[in-house]
């Protein structure tokens, strides 16, 4: 006899065995057969590469989210039957990780500078076998059907081998080059950082008004900025070449503050006239759009900081101070020198680094580029020709003006952990070997006095490879072949230039081919008001908390249904509360299908008479398999699960599992029938849910498959059984016979007829047990609402005995109530809902009470008080009295 289910769902019981049963299977692996593990190129895979989580990372939402949506697309092309491979794997996380490890030597009293270079990665190598696999583990937690023997680092030999091709390959086409450009600079860091790498935040500042002093004159330009530091290495002053107010000043030369050197006054565009005094100070080393005016106009670019943000011995008499410290150093000596207009304050965007919170400096520094023009070319006419759809469509504008203006990428890194820059500087020709192999001599002059660029290169720069990197590029293997191109590419929308855009690059410059056809888009994870997550607000969901508290289906359905493409999702616990409801809902119903299994005959002894519940059921089914399968495969996954679950509670659960109650007490053919169509749409209900849910219709589906198999195969779902339901068939829509809309069309009326009693006997305050007498005039639908007579007495609460459906029209009376559901009238006999002379009694008493409270407030709307009291009180006031005359209205027309 099939097993008895437990009363509740024990999902911390359930998670890990059923993860490692699919494991164990071979199920993660692109051939579900495990006789077949050859590439059939006449079958298309489905495959994703996964964004690479940092080696340093702990699970958090975003990873969560990621997860959870491709875990839902691996899964639902896999139950379709396609060979489905998602390839698993971690980033390096230059920074981060050096970070972690450097933390590690500063409490053991060392450094990265006393150990050395190759004993400090000695050290990061250590840490990453110690602790590189627990963020693994943790997105395993989430049910991530990855094929885990694929799994990829960015510092492995192969992604290595890949990196060095790459680099080597565009410095061959003379798309990499070394030399000073306008970058972000990490004081702290002591590195240059990625845009992705700094955050801005408002913050309060100081907008600083001074006078730049005309040579030869008493004229003078006033100019404002928000970091007087950088006056030190002012090159220009511009104006716009039509502001007649500075235009015969355009070619003079104006006097550095404190520093007596003399710099141009030039004409730009670029100058906005109506912002500030209409003039800039111009520095070309320490601002993006000062590069920008510096280029165009042939200026000095000079630089005043050292890599640690102190001033250098261009600042003169500043050389040495802090950054900070020299800002006020300076402003105040030119205050002294009657300098100095004004300051007021002034709300600025704040560039701050990711890791330490520190200001980043916009600085002209030595570095290496990529010139990326060329490929950023062949990246824009793909997605513009539709080859690269990005969903949603929207997110297309932002990718084309990224391109557009893309900029020269700096690819350097001043670390010690990550991709060693190929190159190798001769100490006696100075020449420059660039290879795919370490060299052992000078390609110009065969010395062997070679030492190798100390940069590492930038995260981002293998990251662009992932995608055929990770199935074996640049050496030609099967899996390359065979998998790549990608399927998806899900991401959140917030890296669609840093990565997403590299990639499409990357994949069309070394492969010649696009790297996935589609690429989605998620938006970030919020709290439930819409503010961003933080430690400091104290609102940050720990996912492994509430995995461990509510389970991980869940969590995943909560983020699943709450998302639409590009759009953040808003999250609480709350949300999480209702979905481990859901989960128990969906057991409870499995409890009871599973167990009536084990209670019908093994044989029918007739052909199937279907009851209008039962055909309804079915019709909404084979309507939901049509509208589920059209969202997912326009990628409307959050509603394609909000439609199950939709079904699943309001229709399957709370209508037809109650009337099949019914219909297995009348025992033979109709009990064997109802539960064949309970376990029926049960077990698609459960393929539809698991893509979403693995765990819980995982278990559940175990069961169902057990408890039919023993009773008879004529419980079989239409499609069939598997092993497991991770490889069961996906429920395709089903062709629509011609009966489905009458059987939908009449079971709607009985249930508008079932709703409108229930409001009634609520209204009246109807004990649940009582039940009550009814006469329904069905007219044309006699027939159909005779055949519905027990359904209308068990779900309504109308006593069968006192039930009366007939054609006619029913007579008007003031001791009955009349409802109307055409083309159904309804009357329900007062007598029956209350004790009349009881409930007059009681609506007597409220009538006393509104009357009282109308007396009260109409003397105290007639005192004094109306003119002495804010507006705002006494027509609070006014509102309660006009809400005391409608109740008492209402209470006299209810005993009357």
């Amino acid at each position: 006899m099939a097993k008895e289910l437990a009363k509740t769902y024990d999902f911390n019981e359930t998670e890990g065995r059923l993860y490692q049963q699919w494991w164990d299977a071979g199920y993660f692996e692109p051939w579900n057969d495990p006789n077949k593990s050859d590439f059939d190129p006449s079958v298309k895979p489905f495959v994703i590469s996964i964004p690479p989580a940092n080696v340093t990372g702990r699970l958090h939402l975003g990873h969560a989210i990621f997860v959870s949506l491709e875990d839902l697309m691996i899964r639902y092309h896999r139950m379709k039957g396609e060979p489905t491979l998602w390839v698993p794997g971690v980033d390096h996380a230059g920074i981060a990780t050096q970070l972690q490890v450097e933390k590690k030597l500063i409490d053991e009293g060392t450094s990265r500078i006393e150990i050395g270079r190759e004993g400090f990665l000695e050290r990061v190598w250590a840490w990453k076998e110690e602790y590189g696999d627990i963020i693994t583990q943790q997105i395993r937690r989430l049910g991530a059907s990855c094929d885990w023997t694929r799994e990829r680092f960015t510092l492995d030999e192969g992604l290595s081998k890949a990196v060095r091709e790459a680099f080597v390959s565009l410095y061959e086409k003379g798309w990499i080059y070394r030399g000073p450009r306008m970058i972000n600079w990490s004081p702290g860091l002591q590195t240059a950082v990625s845009d992705l790498e700094v955050e801005y935040s408002q913050e309060q500042g100081k907008l600083y008004y001074f006078k730049y002093l005309i040579v030869g004159s008493d004229e003078y330009i006033p100019v404002a900025t928000t970091r007087p530091e950088t006056i030190l290495g002012d090159t220009a002053v511009a104006v716009h070449p039509e502001d007649e107010r500075f235009i015969n000043l355009i070619g003079k030369k104006a006097v550095v503050p404190m520093l007596g050197r003399e710099i141009p006054v030039i004409a730009d565009d670029y100058v906005d006239r109506s912002f500030g005094t209409g003039a800039l100070k111009i520095t070309p080393a320490h601002d993006p759009n000062d590069y920008d005016i510096g280029m165009r106009h042939n200026l000095k670019f000079i630089n005043v900081l050292n890599k640690d943000a102190t001033i250098n011995e261009k600042g003169g008499p500043y050389e040495g101070m802090d950054r900070f410290e020299c800002r006020k150093k300076l402003w105040d000596d030119m205050n002294e020198s009657g300098l100095v207009i004004s300051e007021e304050p002034y709300m600025m965007k704040v560039p701050r680094s990711e890791r330490g919170g520190e200001i980043i400096e916009p600085m002209v520094s030595t570095q290496w580029f990529v010139d990326i023009h060329n490929m950023a070319e062949a990246a824009l006419e793909v997605v513009r020709d539709g080859r690269i759809e990005i969903i949603p469509e929207r997110f297309k504008k932002v990718y084309y003006n990224w391109m557009e203006n893309i900029r020269d990428w700096c690819i350097s890194r001043q670390l010690w952990w990550g991709h060693r820059i190929p190159v190798w500087y001769c100490d006696d020709c100075s020449g420059m070997t660039v290879a795919r192999e370490d060299p052992d001599q000078c390609q110009h002059c065969g010395s062997t006095n070679l030492r190798q660029d100390p940069d590492v290169l930038d995260t981002w720069f293998s990251s662009g490879l992932w995608p055929f990197s990770t199935l074996g590029w640049p050496e030609r293997t099967p899996d390359l072949d065979y998998f790549y191109p990608t399927s998806v590419m899900e991401t959140g929308y917030d890296i669609l230039f840093f990565w997403v855009a590299r990639m499409i690059m990357d994949g069309l410059e070394f492969t010649g081919q696009m790297p996935f056809h589609t690429v989605y888009l998620h938006g970030l994870i919020r709290d439930e008001n819409g503010q961003k997550m933080s430690k400091t607000k104290g609102n940050v969901i720990d996912p492994l908390e509430v995995m461990d508290d509510l389970g991980t289906d869940a969590l995943r359905f909560t983020l699943l249904v709450g998302s639409t493409p590009g759009n953040d999702t808003n999250l609480s616990v709350k949300k999480v509360e209702a979905n481990r409801n859901f989960a128990n809902k969906l057991w409870n119903a499995g409890r009871f299908i599973i167990h009536n299994l084990g209670q019908v005959s093994a044989e029918p002894q007739s052909d199937p008479e279907w009851t209008l519940a039962d055909s309804w059921i079915w019709a909404r089914m084979k309507d939901l398999l049509a509208t589920v399968n059209r969202l997912f495969e326009s990628f409307q996954f959050g509603e394609a699960g909000r439609q199950i679950h939709e079904f699943f509670w309001a229709e399957f659960a709370d209508w037809y599992i109650e009337i099949a109650k019914d219909q297995i007490a009348e025992g033979g053919d109709r009990a064997f029938y109802t539960v064949q169509t309970l376990a029926r749409v049960f077990d698609s209900c459960l393929r539809l849910l698991h893509p979403f849910t693995p765990y819980v219709t995982e278990e559940l589906w175990g069961h169902l498959k057990a408890a039919s198999q023993e009773t008879s195969d004529k419980l079989a779902p239409v499609d069939g059984w598997e092993e497991m339901l991770i490889v069961a068939k996906w429920p395709e829509p089903m062709p629509m016979e011609g009966w489905e809309a009458q059987a939908v069309e009449d079971f709607s009326l009985v249930q508008e007829m079932v709703r409108s009693i229930r409001n009634i006997r609520a209204e009246y305050k109807v004990e649940i047990g009582h039940k009550i007498a009814c006469v329904i005039a069905a007219g044309e639908k006699l027939n159909m609402i005779q055949s519905q007579r027990g359904v209308l007495s068990t779900l309504a609460g109308i006593d069968p005995d006192a039930l009366v459906i007939q054609e006619e029209t029913v007579e008007n009376s003031d001791d009955q109530i009349n409802l109307v559901i055409t083309p159904v009238e309804i009357s329900l006999p007062l007598a029956g809902l209350v004790d009349l002379e009881a409930e007059r009694e009681r609506l007597a008493k409220e009538l006393v009470e509104a009357e009282s409270q109308i007396s009260r407030l109409e003397k105290l709307l007639s005192s004094p008080f109306a003119e002495k009291a804010p507006p705002e009180v006494v027509a609070k006031e006014r509102e309660r009295l006009e809400n005391y005359r409608e109740t008492a209205a209402r209470i006299r027309e209810q005993i009357k």
